[in-house]
């Protein structure tokens, strides 16, 4: 399955997609199925600042633990309560019920560095 194309994409899976001025953040089929079942999702950062290269959450599952990094500096202004709740909505829709957290990007630029979705396929394959 080719991933969305109307996102970007970091080499730690998460995807991209610019909505406005705000970016929805997720994580890509191919992270949901190298992960297997999802169990459990804790976002550290709910609302505030972020840092390009700081952690935002964690992610569990029946085979490991995995860290959610983010690609972009700018502030988080909302994270999915129902992911939270229910990750097995990660597992079942990752592009689209399944998001983690929204961010206002501080340079919106820093989306020009990321995998188009051809460009992470490829790396996958």
């Amino acid at each position: 399955m080719a991933s969305p194309d109307d996102r970007r994409y970091s080499q730690t899976h998460e995807w991209y997609k610019p909505e406005g001025e705000l970016v929805t953040v997720g994580i890509s089929q191919f992270a949901v199925d190298e992960l297997t079942d999802i169990t459990f999702l804790e976002i550290l950062t709910t609302e505030g600042e972020i840092a390009k290269g700081e952690t935002f959450g964690e992610i569990e599952s029946v085979k490991t633990t995995s860290e959610l990094y983010s690609a972009l500096d700018g502030e988080v202004v909302e994270a999915n309560q129902q992911a939270i709740e229910n990750p097995a909505l990660l597992n079942e829709d990752p592009y689209d019920k399944g998001w983690l957290i929204k961010l206002r990007p501080s340079d919106p630029a820093q989306l020009d560095a990321l995998m188009t979705a051809e460009q992470y396929d490829q790396q996958q394959s």
